[in-house]
């Protein structure tokens, strides 16, 4: 071969190899992040997480739902061991503007953001949308209902078994029969009506002679018309105040009237002092924890997540000794080891609404789905306001 030809053959070669190249990363862009971009079922590594925390206040402005998301996620961070530049947080991030909430979460992805916490139930279509564009972020949505089986999961405790558990209190505590209930939403929302069934009929396990009377805000975040809504009920003869709601006025509430309240979210105890007998309490920190280390291992899903007492996700707060009456503590006690060993479940049927119907079936339970979105009646103990 001629000293010409081979020098033509071998830069004829290097054309090709740097067009090869830019090949790759133009066109295969994939192929250089492959390890640094989320994909189901493969191990991620824990350096290259980001996560982004919308929340729907600020913290400590009174929204002790948002108080206690904000306290899990610090919670998972020391878990987990991430730094505080691998964390995003958002916080009055209003969700009656879907667009605005679109446009907060599209920023956190643009800063590298591959997992977003969405911790109230208005962002849930938001987070719909988007998990279908960017399939490389995973969505996790609290107390939802939407989700898919790659990189959107929802996530609810089963509230109901605390809500049971606080009842019991409740039905024990009542001098007067009448225990009022501040309610956030109204029967259309299965997640705070379920909760008032389950609380019902754990007030009846030991106090058949009692009802429940509700009244609602229609408001997550409501201070004024929650303290309005509680005063209403404490002047209608209820002498023990529970909720679930965002703020600790239907506690405050019960405090300045001398009676009993139950707290929500976090021990109101330490905020409401002499008069919050229990709270109800997710385990905010245990759930975080849990979805980031499965991210990290590769066995992250998504889906629907429903666990309770068993998982450590849910329970209710110790109850004060100095203001239950004897035996409260034992009864608690006796009906929390009968849901996690016995096969107690609240919502066994039949269940008689107060409007005369029959829900569910004798020897059966309602299904998990009826649970999360079916609920859209009171039981028959509980009295509308």
């Amino acid at each position: 071969m001629k000293k010409g030809s081979y020098h033509k053959i071998a830069s004829f070669l290097r054309v090709l190899s740097v067009i090869y190249c830019l090949l790759i990363v133009f066109c295969f862009p994939g192929c250089k992040q492959q390890e640094t971009v989320w994909q189901p079922g493969l191990r991620f590594p824990k350096e290259k997480i980001k996560i982004a925390v919308l929340h729907f206040t600020g913290i400590n402005q009174g929204s002790y739902y948002e108080n206690a998301h904000y306290g899990g996620t610090l919670q998972m961070q020391r878990n987990t061991g991430l730094t505080d530049a691998q964390i995003i947080r958002r916080f009055n991030v209003f969700d009656d503007n879907p667009g605005v909430v679109e446009g907060v979460m599209r920023d956190c992805i643009a800063e590298g953001a591959n997992i977003i916490i969405a911790t109230t139930f208005g962002y849930m279509d938001v987070c719909e949308k988007l998990a279908g564009e960017f399939p490389s972020v995973i969505f996790l949505h609290a107390y939802g209902y939407k989700y898919n089986n790659d990189n959107f999961a929802n996530y609810s405790t089963r509230l109901y078994q605390a809500r049971y558990l606080s009842g019991i209190v409740a039905g024990m505590n009542t001098r007067t029969d009448r225990i009022g209930y501040v309610a956030a939403m109204g029967k259309s929302n299965s997640e705070v009506t379920g909760g008032i069934n389950a609380f019902a009929l754990g007030v009846e396990s030991v106090n058949p002679d009692a009802r429940i009377y509700v009244k609602v805000t229609h408001s997550w975040f409501d201070p004024m018309g929650e303290a309005n809504a509680a005063n209403a009920l404490i002047s209608s003869g209820c002498d023990i105040i529970a909720a679930h709601c965002d703020t600790s006025q239907p506690q405050t509430a019960a405090q300045m009237a001398g009676i009993l309240g139950i707290g929500n979210h976090v021990d109101m105890n330490a905020i409401v002092p002499n008069t919050v007998i229990t709270s109800v309490i997710p385990n905010w920190g245990i759930v975080y924890t849990g979805f980031v280390e499965s991210v990290i291992d590769g066995t992250f899903r998504g889906g629907s997540y429903l666990y309770g007492l068993r998982e450590g996700w849910i329970d209710i707060s110790p109850v004060n000794l100095g203001l239950a009456v004897p035996g409260t503590e034992a009864a608690v006690e006796a009906s929390r080891q009968r849901i996690l060993h016995e096969g107690l479940n609240v919502f066994g049927g039949p269940l008689e609404t107060n409007d005369g119907r029959t829900i569910g079936e004798e020897g059966k339970t309602l299904s998990d789905d009826v649970i999360l979105g079916g609920i859209d009646w009171y039981y028959r103990t509980v009295i509308e306001q």
